[in-house]
């Protein structure tokens, strides 16, 4: 693991977003919240925090972190049968909390997948993708690299 014993505390968050492509029959039984195997979507939520929580655990040599707020959305877009998994995870501490919501994301698209795959094991996920960060060195990050302090 870094040493990260002589970086200054600092507020730091990350989003990132997952999705889950699948066919319009299992799209409209999520939708409706008729899955034979209950609400994916309030499953879902719940088994992507518990995965921000438990990042240390699933990663080598991740630090273990006291996150201060985990948040999964989902966006539904009918017109494409994919569920957007988007996650929020912030803490003020001496390391970055990437991984944790990158995890937050997968796992919640993998729980979607699990709840819906009777009716279309052929679904996709990806792209699971970093949206931003904030905190640390690099203040304020989106992808293509540029800073935005």
């Amino acid at each position: 693991m870094v040493d990260v014993t002589d970086k200054a505390v600092t507020e730091r968050s990350a989003r990132a977003e997952s999705a889950v492509h699948m066919s319009a029959e299992a799209f409209a039984l999520l939708s409706e919240g008729n899955n034979k195997k209950g609400d994916a979507l309030a499953v879902a939520r719940i088994a992507g925090i518990q995965a921000a929580k438990k990042t240390a655990d699933l990663i080598p040599l991740c630090h273990p972190l006291a996150l201060t707020k985990v948040e999964i959305e989902f966006e539904l877009q009918p017109e494409a049968h994919c569920v957007r998994v988007r996650s929020y995870c912030r803490l003020a501490g001496r390391t970055g909390v990437e991984m944790e919501s990158l995890t937050a994301a997968a796992v919640a698209a993998l729980t979607i997948y699990d709840m819906c795959k009777a009716v279309d094991p052929a679904m996709e996920i990806g792209p699971t993708r970093l949206l931003e960060k904030n905190g640390g060195k690099r203040g304020h990050w989106r992808p293509g690299g540029e800073r935005h302090d």
